[in-house]
């Protein structure tokens, strides 16, 4: 049952990453048969963002009061529904309308799934889970370009809502299986009272973290939506080229929480953050030497995904021993909003900076938020490793 119960979860996850990548594929058809400009697209994906922001802050509350299973359930069910209605919808406006469903669901799966499997299963296990959401969302394009080339993209979302509903049936069948584990529904976690995001946000290292994970996501978003020009623009690669390389950073992200989950138990979260960063660093500056033979700008960005893989299921993975399982639910929601917030506001920002610069500002771009990473992620565990000493010492 325990086997089946994290498979099960691992399910639920390439669910929240099959939707993520189908606005990207479809909308250069779509915004043609909704009347709406391209650059609209940025527009459904802040309200999507935005969404997700406002679940994720109130994930706690939700899943203390219904239990991870439950919020799963039917945040894929709200999920499918919305992902059905935007296969049907006619006008911009509604599709708008239907962002704010899609956002809140993934937002409640995203916080709930993260801290459950930080509380219930070893590290290994949650770069795999993120590994799986990586499985989804290239799974998704493909999906789209197959609709697209037999009939239109319509077509791309509905077949995507109907794997949905197809996830959320099993999901519903899997219910008794959470019983092999305490699960979040009260009393999972000392106490198993809502501790409340005031509380939560002034416990040792919790702002800190809470900054580095956001300088994580701006530096990873900003990475995977700027890649291609980057290398098109500054390095003198063919458009298809670049396009191809540049999912191999999505591709390497992917491949690399698979291998990182072998080695994450025996190294620690703390030492995977590290070892990502460093490799991280390594692939900025062969993306920042000038006049390099094109294969080492390519592989630079590939560099940059694997360095990529371990840091985000690490930092999650790492909350409950750094912050106690009471509170973990908390911070891990406001992780996940500081994470969308990073990964809606970076890219755009870059965009507005590059305009007037140049794309050759990219690497020091990215350097600055892992920079600010790594800086804020050392004080964050330096921070809550005294804070638990504290909590050891004998009252006086």
């Amino acid at each position: 049952m325990y086997s089946l119960l994290l498979a099960v979860i691992y399910l639920a996850f390439i669910s929240l990453g099959l939707p993520d990548s189908l606005l990207g594929a479809g909308w250069p058809s779509m915004h043609t048969a909704l009347g709406a400009p391209l650059s609209a697209a940025g527009i459904v994906s802040m309200i999507i963002s935005g969404s997700t922001i406002v679940s994720s802050l109130l994930s706690e509350r939700l899943t203390r009061k219904f239990g991870a299973k439950y919020v799963t359930l039917f945040s894929v069910i709200i999920s499918s529904a919305a992902l059905f209605g935007f296969s049907r919808v006619n006008s911009f406006a509604l599709l708008c309308v239907l962002g704010v469903p899609y956002g809140l669901a993934a937002g409640s799966i995203d916080a709930a799934l993260n801290n459950y499997v930080a509380v219930h299963y070893n590290s290994r296990h949650m770069s795999w889970l993120h590994c799986f959401w990586g499985v989804g969302a290239i799974i998704s394009p493909y999906i789209m370009s197959f609709a697209l080339a037999n009939s239109t993209w319509r077509n791309g979302y509905f077949i995507v809502s109907l794997i949905q509903i197809g996830i959320a049936v099993v999901l519903l069948a899997a219910i008794p299986l959470w019983r092999i584990n305490k699960d979040l529904d009260g009393p999972s976690s000392e106490g198993g009272r809502s501790i409340g995001i005031a509380s939560a946000i002034r416990l040792p290292g919790v702002p800190a973290v809470l900054l580095g994970f956001f300088g994580y996501c701006a530096a990873e978003w900003t990475c995977m939506l700027w890649s291609a020009t980057y290398l098109h623009e500054t390095r003198g690669v063919t458009e298809e080229r670049a396009a191809a390389f540049a999912s191999l950073v999505f591709i390497g992200l992917t491949v690399g929480r698979f291998i990182a989950g072998f080695f994450s138990e025996k190294v620690g979260d703390r030492n995977m953050i590290r070892a990502g960063t460093a490799v991280v660093m390594a692939g900025i500056v062969i993306i920042a030497i000038p006049r390099l033979p094109e294969i080492f700008s390519l592989a630079g960005f590939v560099v940059i995904g694997f360095g990529f893989a371990p840091i985000y299921p690490s930092i999650i993975h790492s909350t409950p021993s750094n912050f106690g399982k009471t509170a973990s639910q908390a911070i891990i929601g406001m992780q996940m909003a500081f994470a969308y917030v990073g990964s809606m506001l970076a890219p755009a920002v870059f965009g507005f900076i590059s305009a007037s610069v140049g794309l050759w500002i990219m690497p020091y771009y990215l350097l600055i938020f892992f920079i600010l990473m790594i800086t804020m992620t050392e004080t964050a565990f330096g921070k809550a490793a005294g804070g638990r000493k504290v909590d050891r010492s004998p009252s006086k």
